[in-house]
């Protein structure tokens, strides 16, 4: 993910590294059990710092148009998701790439770029409930406390010391897990939070089939992207195709 989760990520593995141990937990709306390691309000105080940090060091975007969207159409997804009565931070940052983010505490960040894929509120609804899906999934923590899982587990095949354990992963060993548990694994959140944010569209009286045209709009938009399978991402094409089907499953529109 982006640079700032991805510092919020590390942080919060030093927390599951030092015995912030809650273990396997289940998740109704995904309809799995999840592994958590990592302590979630320590992840939390790790995100509002980072967040902190995105806010003095990017620029904020003043368009006020831009801005009233992002919160409206934000205001009814998470009442869709029941957790209207949460505190929910939304800021519209002045970047080109068209990309959004969610952070541990409902810190929600959307770049300018966005727009130009974006081209009405249910398009929009698609990123924003898409986002909100990650937060329900509980996916940071669990991401978090896979990499911590997958860190101490190079740590025992190999008999690396901590300090060791970055080393370790950048040799063969570690780019295998990278590749062949790590990345795939994200793929599979980005995929929930797919369905869940289709699934509050549908709640919150958007229409489910734009986050179909979102994402042909992005494919369209173009740009220099790795192999689905080196990304953290599925693929435009995978990603559109898993969206058809599943709101074909549902009955949407």
């Amino acid at each position: 993910m982006r640079n700032l989760l991805k510092k919020t990520v590390a942080i919060a593995v030093l927390a599951a590294a030092g015995g912030a141990l809650n273990g396997c937990t289940t998740n109704d709306t995904l309809g799995r059990s999840q592994l958590i390691l990592v302590d979630e309000s320590a992840m939390q105080q790790a995100a509002a710092a980072a967040w902190q940090a995105q806010l003095k060091s990017a620029k904020i975007s003043k368009d006020s148009a831009m801005n009233a969207r992002v919160q409206k159409v934000g205001a009814r997804i998470v009442a869709a998701a029941g957790m209207g009565g949460q505190p929910w931070e939304y800021v519209v940052f002045e970047n080109d790439q068209p990309n959004a983010f969610v952070l541990p505490g409902n810190k929600v960040g959307v770049n300018s770029g966005l727009f130009k894929a974006a081209k009405n509120d249910d398009q929009l609804a698609a990123v924003l409930g898409h986002e909100t899906g990650h937060v329900i999934a509980r996916h940071a923590a669990e991401r978090a406390s896979q990499n911590a899982a997958t860190q101490v587990g190079l740590q025992v095949v190999t008999g690396v010391t901590k300090g060791n354990v970055q080393k370790a992963v950048s040799n063969y060993g570690g780019l295998g897990a990278q590749l062949g548990i790590l990345l795939p694994y994200s793929r599979k959140h980005e995929s929930e939070a797919d369905f869940i944010g289709v699934d509050l569209m549908a709640k919150a009286g958007y229409k489910p089939s734009e986050s179909v045209a979102l994402w042909q709009n992005m494919a369209a938009l173009g740009g220099n992207k790795p192999p689905e399978f080196m990304s953290t991402h599925p693929s435009d094409t995978t990603r559109i195709k898993g969206l058809k089907d599943y709101i074909a499953s549902k009955g949407y529109k």
